[in-house]
């Protein structure tokens, strides 16, 4: 054998071992030490499937928070209105107790008035002069009237000749005036009035001039 022939042997050997090669790296998709390859696409759909199950995660954790927030506020909104219930109670029981105590007080600055009254109305009348009765009844008077007045009754002034003021006044009749400067001006009182602490409780009952000119 020549030179040339053993060169051209050994050529076509070569050539045969690498198309070999090349057949077990692509034949079934299968690689030279014997695994199978991955396909582009395949990645792809792992990836986005990882993307989907990450963000359906934090979606959950997101209302499982918002719901532990609502059930938070819907205890505390719960709690403040049950002490708010409380508090109108309270207020509702305070009121009515203070209410009670003042009209008790009332009473008991009363109570001395009624026992003279009391010993007035079982005076003798055969025993007991006409300057003894009214002095009773004016000791009456005057400590009821003290009374009342400490517990905040304060009586209108409306008295002749005074300007007409119909806040405090009841007009329960007028009389001619003789002059424009006599226009609503208090004539006569028939009836004390009286404010208990700024609230008018009875106006004063007055008569009031009235001018009209001639015509």
């Amino acid at each position: 054998m020549t030179d040339e022939q053993r060169l051209n042997d050994e050529q076509a050997v070569a050539s045969g071992s690498a198309d070999t090669e090349t057949d077990g790296v692509t034949a079934g998709g299968a690689t030279a030490d014997g695994g199978v390859a991955t396909e582009p696409g395949e990645v792809e759909a792992d990836a986005a499937d990882g993307a989907s199950a990450a963000a359906a995660g934090s979606a959950a954790a997101e209302l499982e928070g918002l719901r532990t927030q609502l059930e938070a506020l819907n205890d505390r909104y719960l709690r403040l209105a049950a002490e708010f219930d409380n508090y109108r109670k309270r207020m509702d029981r305070e009121r009515g107790e203070a209410w009670t105590r003042a009209q008790a007080d009332l009473a008991a600055r009363l109570l001395e008035s009624l026992d003279d009254l009391q010993r007035v109305a079982a005076l003798e009348v055969s025993g007991a002069s006409l300057d003894s009765v009214l002095e009773g009844i004016r000791l009456v008077e005057r400590k009821l009237r003290g009374a009342l007045e400490a517990a905040g009754l304060v009586a209108i002034e409306a008295v002749d000749g005074q300007p007409f003021d119909p806040s405090t006044m009841e007009a329960l009749m007028t009389v001619p005036a003789e002059r424009p400067d006599d226009d609503d001006i208090v004539a006569d009182v028939f009836q004390k009035g009286y404010l208990f602490k700024e609230t008018l409780i009875r106006p004063a009952r007055v008569r009031v001039r009235k001018y009209e000119p001639e015509t």
